[in-house]
Protein backbone atom coordinates (compact mmCIF):
# COMPACT_ATOMS: atom_id res chain seq x y z
CA UNK A 1 0.00 0.00 0.00
CA UNK A 2 1.67 3.27 -0.62
CA UNK A 3 1.56 6.90 1.20
CA UNK A 4 -0.90 7.91 -0.98
CA UNK A 5 -3.66 5.35 -0.76
CA UNK A 6 -2.60 4.85 3.24
CA UNK A 7 -3.66 8.91 3.03
CA UNK A 8 -6.38 8.65 1.40
CA UNK A 9 -8.14 5.89 3.08
CA UNK A 10 -7.15 8.05 6.45
CA UNK A 11 -8.95 11.06 5.25
CA UNK A 12 -12.05 9.41 3.75
CA UNK A 13 -11.95 7.64 7.70
CA UNK A 14 -11.51 10.98 9.19
CA UNK A 15 -13.29 13.29 6.97
CA UNK A 16 -15.72 14.36 9.49
CA UNK A 17 -13.02 15.74 11.80
CA UNK A 18 -11.24 17.11 9.25
CA UNK A 19 -12.88 18.93 7.20
CA UNK A 20 -16.45 19.13 7.80
CA UNK A 21 -15.76 19.61 11.91
CA UNK A 22 -13.71 22.81 11.42
CA UNK A 23 -15.81 24.25 8.28
CA UNK A 24 -18.63 23.80 10.75
CA UNK A 25 -17.02 25.29 13.78
CA UNK A 26 -15.63 28.34 11.65
CA UNK A 27 -19.01 28.95 9.85
CA UNK A 28 -21.03 29.60 13.54
CA UNK A 29 -18.13 31.50 14.45
CA UNK A 30 -18.52 33.52 11.13
CA UNK A 31 -21.93 33.87 11.60
CA UNK A 32 -21.50 35.11 15.10
CA UNK A 33 -18.91 37.55 14.48
CA UNK A 34 -21.93 38.84 11.34
CA UNK A 35 -24.92 38.96 13.52
CA UNK A 36 -22.58 40.76 16.12
CA UNK A 37 -21.49 43.31 13.60
CA UNK A 38 -24.70 44.02 12.43
CA UNK A 39 -26.69 44.33 15.87
CA UNK A 40 -23.45 46.69 17.22
CA UNK A 41 -23.56 48.62 14.54
CA UNK A 42 -27.70 48.89 14.98
CA UNK A 43 -27.09 50.04 18.65
CA UNK A 44 -24.90 52.22 17.50
CA UNK A 45 -26.77 54.16 15.24
CA UNK A 46 -29.79 54.24 17.56
CA UNK A 47 -27.61 55.87 20.24
CA UNK A 48 -25.83 58.24 18.06
CA UNK A 49 -27.50 62.19 17.42
CA UNK A 50 -28.09 62.19 13.54
CA UNK A 51 -26.57 64.98 11.60
CA UNK A 52 -28.47 67.94 10.31
CA UNK A 53 -27.80 69.10 6.80
CA UNK A 54 -25.35 71.69 8.78
CA UNK A 55 -23.59 68.39 9.80
CA UNK A 56 -24.03 69.66 13.24
CA UNK A 57 -25.72 66.85 15.81
CA UNK A 58 -25.79 68.93 18.99
CA UNK A 59 -29.63 69.78 18.96
CA UNK A 60 -30.97 66.20 17.26
CA UNK A 61 -32.15 63.65 19.63
CA UNK A 62 -30.65 59.90 19.24
CA UNK A 63 -33.35 57.75 17.91
CA UNK A 64 -33.53 55.36 20.80
CA UNK A 65 -34.66 58.09 23.10
CA UNK A 66 -36.98 60.09 20.26
CA UNK A 67 -40.04 58.32 21.36
CA UNK A 68 -39.55 58.93 24.58
CA UNK A 69 -41.70 61.40 26.40
CA UNK A 70 -39.07 64.93 27.34
CA UNK A 71 -38.52 65.59 30.98
CA UNK A 72 -37.07 68.97 30.20
CA UNK A 73 -39.60 69.81 27.15
CA UNK A 74 -38.42 73.75 27.88
CA UNK A 75 -34.76 73.08 27.96
CA UNK A 76 -34.88 70.93 24.88
CA UNK A 77 -32.58 72.93 23.16
CA UNK A 78 -30.09 73.67 25.77
CA UNK A 79 -26.88 72.08 24.72
CA UNK A 80 -25.94 70.41 28.70
CA UNK A 81 -29.36 68.69 28.24
CA UNK A 82 -28.61 67.70 24.67
CA UNK A 83 -25.24 66.44 26.09
CA UNK A 84 -27.16 64.79 28.91
CA UNK A 85 -29.11 62.98 26.46
CA UNK A 86 -26.49 62.14 24.28
CA UNK A 87 -24.41 60.59 27.36
CA UNK A 88 -27.79 58.57 28.75
CA UNK A 89 -28.41 57.13 24.55
CA UNK A 90 -24.53 55.78 25.18
CA UNK A 91 -24.59 54.06 28.45
CA UNK A 92 -27.78 52.67 27.69
CA UNK A 93 -26.25 51.77 24.14
CA UNK A 94 -23.09 50.25 26.13
CA UNK A 95 -25.28 47.84 28.04
CA UNK A 96 -27.26 46.51 25.16
CA UNK A 97 -24.20 45.78 22.98
CA UNK A 98 -22.42 43.82 26.18
CA UNK A 99 -26.18 42.03 26.35
CA UNK A 100 -25.85 40.87 22.65
CA UNK A 101 -22.29 39.97 22.69
CA UNK A 102 -22.70 37.81 26.13
CA UNK A 103 -25.86 35.98 24.26
CA UNK A 104 -24.01 35.19 21.17
CA UNK A 105 -20.55 34.12 22.68
CA UNK A 106 -22.83 31.55 24.89
CA UNK A 107 -24.87 30.21 21.44
CA UNK A 108 -21.41 29.94 20.09
CA UNK A 109 -20.18 27.90 22.76
CA UNK A 110 -22.84 25.18 23.04
CA UNK A 111 -23.21 24.99 19.34
CA UNK A 112 -19.30 24.29 18.91
CA UNK A 113 -19.63 21.95 21.97
CA UNK A 114 -22.76 20.22 20.09
CA UNK A 115 -20.38 19.76 16.94
CA UNK A 116 -18.04 17.85 18.56
CA UNK A 117 -20.48 15.41 19.58
CA UNK A 118 -20.81 16.59 23.34
CA UNK A 119 -23.57 16.51 24.80
CA UNK A 120 -24.98 20.08 25.83
CA UNK A 121 -28.02 18.84 27.54
CA UNK A 122 -26.70 18.54 31.55
CA UNK A 123 -24.79 21.94 30.16
CA UNK A 124 -28.21 23.55 29.57
CA UNK A 125 -29.38 21.89 32.68
CA UNK A 126 -26.47 23.07 34.71
CA UNK A 127 -26.67 26.57 33.84
CA UNK A 128 -30.62 26.70 34.39
CA UNK A 129 -30.02 25.65 38.23
CA UNK A 130 -26.45 28.16 38.33
CA UNK A 131 -28.65 30.64 36.66
CA UNK A 132 -31.15 29.92 39.59
CA UNK A 133 -28.96 30.25 42.13
CA UNK A 134 -27.29 33.31 40.85
CA UNK A 135 -30.66 35.13 40.31
CA UNK A 136 -31.81 34.32 44.42
CA UNK A 137 -28.31 35.46 45.40
CA UNK A 138 -27.72 38.57 43.32
CA UNK A 139 -31.46 40.03 43.02
CA UNK A 140 -30.63 42.99 44.81
CA UNK A 141 -27.96 43.44 42.10
CA UNK A 142 -30.04 42.58 39.15
CA UNK A 143 -33.41 45.05 40.77
CA UNK A 144 -30.28 47.33 40.91
CA UNK A 145 -29.17 47.06 37.32
CA UNK A 146 -33.20 47.16 35.65
CA UNK A 147 -33.70 50.43 38.32
CA UNK A 148 -30.68 52.00 36.65
CA UNK A 149 -32.27 51.34 33.16
CA UNK A 150 -35.21 52.65 33.57
CA UNK A 151 -33.69 55.63 35.38
CA UNK A 152 -31.56 56.41 32.11
CA UNK A 153 -34.74 55.52 30.14
CA UNK A 154 -36.76 58.18 32.33
CA UNK A 155 -34.36 61.07 32.57
CA UNK A 156 -34.94 61.14 36.19
CA UNK A 157 -31.68 62.95 37.02
CA UNK A 158 -28.67 63.58 35.85
CA UNK A 159 -25.04 64.89 36.51
CA UNK A 160 -25.22 68.68 38.27
CA UNK A 161 -29.10 68.52 39.46
CA UNK A 162 -29.79 68.67 42.75
CA UNK A 163 -32.15 66.02 43.62
CA UNK A 164 -33.77 64.10 46.62
CA UNK A 165 -33.22 60.45 47.07
CA UNK A 166 -34.91 60.40 50.58
CA UNK A 167 -31.88 59.73 52.85
CA UNK A 168 -28.98 61.85 50.95
CA UNK A 169 -29.92 65.43 49.33
CA UNK A 170 -27.46 66.72 47.45
CA UNK A 171 -26.19 67.59 43.74
CA UNK A 172 -25.92 64.35 41.74
CA UNK A 173 -22.10 63.64 40.58
CA UNK A 174 -21.56 60.00 39.02
CA UNK A 175 -24.77 58.36 37.67
CA UNK A 176 -24.15 54.90 36.84
CA UNK A 177 -26.30 51.51 36.22
CA UNK A 178 -25.69 50.05 39.85
CA UNK A 179 -24.75 53.09 41.87
CA UNK A 180 -26.11 56.59 42.21
CA UNK A 181 -23.43 59.39 44.03
CA UNK A 182 -24.79 62.45 45.69
CA UNK A 183 -22.48 65.05 47.25
CA UNK A 184 -24.86 66.81 50.03
CA UNK A 185 -24.36 70.38 51.77
CA UNK A 186 -22.07 69.27 54.04
CA UNK A 187 -19.74 67.60 51.23
CA UNK A 188 -20.49 64.49 52.40
CA UNK A 189 -20.12 61.88 49.50
CA UNK A 190 -23.47 59.20 49.60
CA UNK A 191 -23.39 56.57 47.68
CA UNK A 192 -27.47 55.47 46.72
CA UNK A 193 -28.54 52.26 45.11
CA UNK A 194 -30.79 52.51 42.17
CA UNK A 195 -32.90 49.56 43.21
CA UNK A 196 -33.24 51.44 46.58
CA UNK A 197 -34.22 54.74 45.45
CA UNK A 198 -38.27 54.98 45.89
CA UNK A 199 -38.69 57.99 44.92
CA UNK A 200 -36.91 61.17 42.94
CA UNK A 201 -37.16 64.79 43.93
CA UNK A 202 -35.60 66.84 41.01
CA UNK A 203 -34.84 70.59 42.10
CA UNK A 204 -32.92 71.29 38.74
CA UNK A 205 -35.41 70.31 35.83
CA UNK A 206 -37.01 73.33 33.49
CA UNK A 207 -37.18 75.62 36.84
CA UNK A 208 -37.31 76.96 40.22
CA UNK A 209 -39.15 78.56 42.49
CA UNK A 210 -37.74 81.12 45.52
CA UNK A 211 -39.63 81.06 48.68
CA UNK A 212 -39.53 83.77 50.49
CA UNK A 213 -40.96 83.41 54.04
CA UNK A 214 -40.19 87.26 56.57
CA UNK A 215 -41.58 87.61 59.80
CA UNK A 216 -43.20 91.17 61.18
CA UNK A 217 -44.52 92.25 64.48
CA UNK A 218 -48.39 91.81 64.89
CA UNK A 219 -48.50 95.32 65.46
CA UNK A 220 -47.20 95.93 62.13
CA UNK A 221 -48.80 97.59 58.85
CA UNK A 222 -49.00 94.09 56.60
CA UNK A 223 -50.08 95.92 53.70
CA UNK A 224 -47.03 98.45 54.02
CA UNK A 225 -45.02 95.70 54.85
CA UNK A 226 -46.20 93.60 51.66
CA UNK A 227 -45.48 96.56 49.81
CA UNK A 228 -41.53 96.91 50.95
CA UNK A 229 -41.11 93.74 50.79
CA UNK A 230 -41.91 93.98 46.72
CA UNK A 231 -40.19 97.06 46.08
CA UNK A 232 -37.03 95.53 47.44
CA UNK A 233 -37.15 92.32 45.86
CA UNK A 234 -37.70 94.44 42.19
CA UNK A 235 -34.65 96.45 43.43
CA UNK A 236 -32.59 93.15 43.91
CA UNK A 237 -33.55 92.48 40.46
CA UNK A 238 -32.57 95.25 38.74
CA UNK A 239 -29.03 93.33 39.39
CA UNK A 240 -27.43 92.15 35.53
CA UNK A 241 -26.28 89.99 37.78
CA UNK A 242 -29.18 88.32 39.07
CA UNK A 243 -31.32 88.92 36.50
CA UNK A 244 -30.13 86.71 34.33
CA UNK A 245 -31.30 83.94 36.89
CA UNK A 246 -34.78 84.79 37.05
CA UNK A 247 -37.71 83.55 35.01
CA UNK A 248 -40.55 85.94 36.23
CA UNK A 249 -41.58 88.40 38.59
CA UNK A 250 -41.92 88.97 42.28
CA UNK A 251 -45.41 87.55 43.80
CA UNK A 252 -47.03 88.50 46.89
CA UNK A 253 -48.84 85.77 48.29
CA UNK A 254 -49.84 87.18 51.37
CA UNK A 255 -50.03 85.74 54.84
CA UNK A 256 -48.52 82.92 55.27
CA UNK A 257 -48.28 82.08 58.90
CA UNK A 258 -50.36 83.73 62.29
CA UNK A 259 -48.15 83.00 65.82
CA UNK A 260 -48.42 84.55 69.35
CA UNK A 261 -45.51 87.41 68.58
CA UNK A 262 -45.88 87.62 65.06
CA UNK A 263 -47.26 87.16 61.52
CA UNK A 264 -45.44 85.67 58.59
CA UNK A 265 -45.32 86.64 54.91
CA UNK A 266 -44.61 85.07 52.26
CA UNK A 267 -43.37 85.92 48.66
CA UNK A 268 -42.28 83.63 45.62
CA UNK A 269 -40.36 84.21 42.38
CA UNK A 270 -39.90 81.75 39.87
CA UNK A 271 -36.17 81.24 38.82
CA UNK A 272 -33.60 79.02 36.64
CA UNK A 273 -32.93 75.75 38.65
CA UNK A 274 -30.14 75.60 40.72
CA UNK A 275 -30.78 79.39 41.47
CA UNK A 276 -33.58 79.62 43.92
CA UNK A 277 -31.25 79.38 46.61
CA UNK A 278 -28.84 82.34 46.37
CA UNK A 279 -31.57 84.52 45.44
CA UNK A 280 -33.84 83.87 48.30
CA UNK A 281 -30.81 84.86 50.50
CA UNK A 282 -30.42 88.41 48.31
CA UNK A 283 -34.25 89.05 48.63
CA UNK A 284 -34.30 88.29 52.77
CA UNK A 285 -31.34 90.91 53.40
CA UNK A 286 -32.67 93.09 50.91
CA UNK A 287 -35.90 93.24 52.85
CA UNK A 288 -34.59 93.25 56.26
CA UNK A 289 -32.56 96.41 55.50
CA UNK A 290 -35.64 97.26 53.40
CA UNK A 291 -38.08 97.13 57.26
CA UNK A 292 -35.06 98.70 58.70
CA UNK A 293 -35.15 101.64 56.71
CA UNK A 294 -38.97 101.76 56.36
CA UNK A 295 -39.41 101.34 59.89
CA UNK A 296 -41.32 98.38 59.08
CA UNK A 297 -41.58 96.43 63.03
CA UNK A 298 -40.36 92.82 63.56
CA UNK A 299 -40.52 90.81 66.01
CA UNK A 300 -38.24 90.83 68.70
CA UNK A 301 -37.20 94.47 67.61
CA UNK A 302 -33.94 94.79 69.90
CA UNK A 303 -32.66 91.55 68.74
CA UNK A 304 -33.26 92.70 64.96
CA UNK A 305 -31.36 95.76 65.14
CA UNK A 306 -28.81 94.55 67.17
CA UNK A 307 -28.33 92.37 63.82
CA UNK A 308 -28.81 95.02 61.49
CA UNK A 309 -26.10 97.63 63.48
CA UNK A 310 -23.41 95.01 63.05
CA UNK A 311 -24.25 94.92 59.25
Amino acid sequence: MTAQTLAFEWTETNREWIIETPIRIVTYIVIALIVRFLLHRAIDRATRRPKTDSGNTSQRKPALLRHLRERTPAAARNPAVAERRAQRAKTIGSVMKSTVSIILLVWVVLSILSVLGVNIAPFIASAGVVGLAIGFGAQNLVKDFVSGVFMLLEDQYGVGDIVDLGEAIGEVETVGLRITTVRDLDGTLWYVRNGEIARVGNMSQEYAVARVEVPVALSADLDRAQEVALEAANEVLKDETVAVDVLGVPEMLGIQEVAPDMVVLRMTLKTKPNAQWSLQRRIRLAILRSYDANDIELPYRNGMAAIATSR
